[in-house]
């Protein structure tokens, strides 16, 4: 700015940096209250979705029928979100491979 030394820094507060630094690590400007609970264990999960993934692994034996088809419907979104990445990443390094393959060709 105008009128300030050259070189000279100003002062910042070092608390505020520090919240600004973790809330931009944990990725999430939302409130700290959790959007689900398991009813089980009350533990708390950022979304629904990861919360009735964890009632099926951890509390297979009390799920009622209405929340074992809830699980069964994410279980099945995530088997298809973890296909859709792996043909993604495979993808990625089909294109990859056949890049340097050209530029080795070019090059030698």
């Amino acid at each position: 700015m105008p009128g300030e030394p050259r070189g000279h820094t100003p002062a910042i507060d070092d608390t505020a940096a520090t919240a600004a630094a973790v809330g931009a690590l944990e990725g999430d400007d939302r409130d700290d209250e959790p959007s689900a609970r398991c009813p089980y264990c009350d533990r708390p999960f950022r979304r629904e979705r990861y919360e009735r993934l964890h009632r099926s692994r951890e509390h297979a034996d009390r799920l009622s029928d209405r929340e074992r088809a809830a699980v069964e419907r994410v279980v099945r979104e995530e088997r298809a979100a973890m296909r859709r990445f792996r043909l993604y990443a495979l993808g990625v390094l089909v294109a990859l491979y056949f890049g340097l393959l050209i530029t080795a060709a070019f090059v030698v």
